[in-house]
C-alpha cells in the first residue's frame, strides 16, 4: 500500500473506533466521503468529528454540537477551524507497521479481556473512566488487551480494532509495564496484519523501536 492509502486506512479505522464507543453510549454517527460525524456530544476524550479527506469542509460542523467543548480530529492536518471558534488541541502522526514478527523477547502476553469486570478494571487502570463499557466486549472487530502483573493486577494494555486489511492500535498505557512491554506484547499477538494507529511526542518513540513508521500529519481541533 502506498503511504497516502495507508493514512487514508489509518483514518477510516480511527473514525470506525470513534464510532464503535459512541454507539455504546446511544449515539449514533454518520459517515459520507468527507467524515464521520455524531449529531450530539461524544463521551469524553473522543471527537465529534473525524476527517476522511484531505478536502473535507468547515461545513462538517453543521453537523455536530459545535458549541464549547466540541472536538474535530483533523485527520490530513488540512483544516482550519481557527475561525470558528476552535483552537489545536495537539498535533499527532499517523504511524504504520507492516507484518512482521516481535522485534524484541516478550515475556508478559497481551491477553483479551473478557468479562465485565475485567473490562471495568482495565478501564479504571488506564484512566478512562465511563468511556468504555461492556458493550465493547461482544464487538467482534474489538478487542480490549491486557498485560498483567504476577499478582493479575492490570501492568499495561491496548485496544485493537480491525477494519478492511488493517488493524488500529490505540489507548496504548503502561503502569507498572513498559511501553516498549506493551508495544512488543501487541505486535507478538498480531504479527501478521498491517498494524496502524497515531501517537506523538515521546509516545512515538517505544512505537518505532517494534517496527512502526511515520505517515502524514493529523491535528485535533478544541472549541474552548
Amino acid at each position: 500500500m502506498i503511504e497516502r492509502e495507508l493514512v487514508d486506512r489509518a483514518a477510516r479505522n480511527n473514525a470506525e473506533w470513534c464510532a464503535t464507543v459512541c454507539r455504546t453510549h446511544g449515539i449514533v454517527g454518520a459517515f459520507d466521503p468527507d467524515a464521520w460525524t455524531v449529531p450530539r456530544r461524544s463521551p469524553p476524550l473522543y471527537p465529534d468529528a473525524v476527517t476522511l479527506r484531505a478536502t473535507a469542509p468547515p461545513t462538517l460542523l453543521d453537523r455536530v454540537d459545535a458549541g464549547p467543548g466540541a472536538s474535530v480530529k483533523d485527520s490530513f492536518a488540512t483544516l482550519d477551524l481557527s475561525g470558528y471558534g476552535f483552537a489545536v488541541l495537539f498535533e499527532a502522526v499517523w504511524i504504520h507497521r507492516a507484518p512482521g514478527p516481535a522485534p524484541t523477547v516478550v515475556r508478559r502476553a497481551a491477553r483479551a479481556v473478557r468479562t465485565d469486570d475485567e473490562l471495568a478494571e482495565w478501564a479504571a487502570t488506564h484512566g478512562a473512566g465511563e468511556a468504555f463499557r461492556p458493550e465493547l466486549l461482544a464487538d467482534p472487530a474489538v478487542t480490549v488487551l491486557a498485560i498483567r502483573d504476577t499478582d493479575g493486577g492490570v501492568a499495561g494494555g491496548a485496544v485493537v480494532n480491525r477494519t478492511g486489511s488493517v488493524v488500529g492500535v490505540s489507548n496504548v498505557f503502561a503502569v507498572t509495564a513498559t511501553p516498549d512491554e506493551v508495544w512488543s506484547a501487541v505486535v507478538a499477538r498480531l504479527p501478521d496484519v498491517p498494524l496502524v494507529g497515531y501517537e506523538s511526542g515521546a509516545d512515538l518513540e517505544p512505537a518505532e523501536r517494534v517496527g512502526f513508521r511515520r505517515l502524514g500529519p493529523l491535528r485535533v481541533w478544541l472549541r474552548d
